[in-house]
């Protein structure tokens, strides 16, 4: 794996003075084992001993960087008139059968190869079935499965009755619980811990009212104290004001989905050193599509705007005060799948009103700072991780060309014409609105 992509065009990840992503024609990456040996206009000499690899024109640029997915979901539409799934009652009953569970960890490790084909080449899971995702990053980083670099939750602490309680998060009664339940998870060697502080879309009780603070302040503060003492940083899925405030308050780093803010709200981002993670993707089949496609109750699609433009809000209201705001994609969700982390950008763009270098410098340079990683990942940079992509044409006019790349490079390893499966259902639907 020593190989010098020529011929190209390289956009770095930066941006300059005038927030332009400035493309730099005709340089040379060269790429020893799992590092950037060196980016730039580089001499015929400095190649000698690289396998050239000749670009013809394509672009290229650092690896995406997926800040929020749910590998124990493939992001498959629900059909017509299914009923509700109880999730918990679900995973009760599976988590019996071990060759059900078998199954489980095999689906869970093709959605993060899914995701490297498609070009993120770091992912960050909040929120799965037992240890699972801590398993899969495992055999990764032992070479043993294909897929990105992983930061995982595992399993997510919720309340009785809260966000996935029951399966992909476990339920704390008390403060003693919620800090004993962060000492479990602690236990698998997860990277992050995750905390399900409010509701969703698909499971308020009332129109108008997602996102209903369940996880009482005093949980919240016990389970981010224990991680904190431990060593780990704490996502919160939070959909509401009132549970963004009790999320910052008690100590959570980042906020996941988000909600309206306000002045309140963003000094306490401040205060934390908080950030945003900016997730339209899952938000957009029930908020714009018709009924009849979506095959969400009407309640769904109500609150699925609410909570769309509580999560825009939330990401415009940080930019404008310097607040991070990082992006991820929900992948999991209904037709949200493993494999479209492009359109979160494009999304991005479109609703948070910034521009097309804007949205692909967060998921890339600001998404790694986010995560701690800005040393290692994040930037076309000698020295750092070989997570890159190759794009035919200029990314910067159109965004949607990610969609589509001519080679993904991770920690050195080169996967060229990727092809991750899509689900054609899902790709019409959702080419209305991007």
């Amino acid at each position: 794996m020593k190989y010098a992509l020529v011929n190209g065009y390289v956009l770095d990840g930066t941006l300059n003075e005038s927030g332009k992503m400035v493309p730099h024609k005709g340089w040379v990456v060269l790429v020893d084992g799992e590092r950037i040996a060196a980016v730039g206009d580089l001499p015929t000499s400095e190649l000698m001993g690289y396998e050239v690899v000749d670009l013809a024109g394509a672009w290229v640029m650092p690896g995406l960087i997926n800040l929020h997915a749910h590998l124990a979901a493939s992001g498959k539409p629900p059909k017509a008139n299914a009923k509700p799934v109880d999730y918990k009652k679900l995973f009760d009953t599976l988590s019996k059968i071990p060759p059900v569970l078998a199954g489980y960890r095999a689906l869970c490790a093709a959605q993060a190869k899914l995701q490297l084909l498609s070009g993120v080449t770091t992912l960050r899971t909040v929120g799965g079935i037992l240890d699972f995702d801590g398993r899969i990053r495992d055999r990764i980083n032992a070479g043993k499965a294909v897929g990105p670099r992983m930061l995982v939750c595992n399993t997510g602490v919720s309340v009785p009755g809260g966000h996935f309680a029951g399966s992909l998060a476990t339920e704390a009664s008390t403060p003693e619980e919620a800090a004993e339940h962060v000492r479990q998870i602690a236990a698998t060697n997860p990277d992050w811990i995750k905390l399900m502080i409010t509701g969703g879309v698909m499971d308020a009780s009332e129109e108008g009212e997602p996102g209903v603070l369940r996880m009482p302040p005093e949980l919240v503060r016990a389970a981010c104290d224990q991680a904190h003492e431990l060593g780990y940083r704490v996502a919160a899925h939070v959909e509401s004001p009132e549970g963004v405030r009790v999320a910052l308050e008690n100590g959570v780093d980042t906020i996941e989905h988000g909600a309206q803010p306000n002045e309140e709200i963003l000094e306490l981002f401040k205060e934390r050193g908080a950030a945003d993670i900016c997730t339209i993707s899952p938000a957009v089949p029930y908020s714009l599509f018709p009924l009849e496609d979506s095959h969400a109750p009407e309640i769904a699609k109500t609150n699925g705007k609410v909570v769309m433009d509580g999560i825009i809000a939330c990401a415009r209201g940080c930019l404008a005060e310097g607040i991070p705001v990082g992006l991820g994609t929900d992948s999991g969700c209904p037709f949200i799948t493993h494999y479209d982390m492009w359109r979160e950008l494009v999304y991005f763009q479109k609703y948070c009103d910034v521009s097309a270098d804007f949205a692909l410098h967060t998921a890339t340079q600001i998404n790694a700072e986010i995560l701690g990683l800005a040393d290692e990942i994040g930037t076309v940079e000698a020295g750092k991780s070989a997570d890159l992509i190759v794009c035919d044409a200029n990314p910067l006019e159109d965004l949607s060309r990610l969609r589509k790349l001519r080679a993904v490079i991770c920690q050195g390893r080169l996967y060229k014409n990727p092809r991750p499966r899509k689900m054609a259902n899902v790709e019409r639907l959702l080419d209305i609105y991007c």
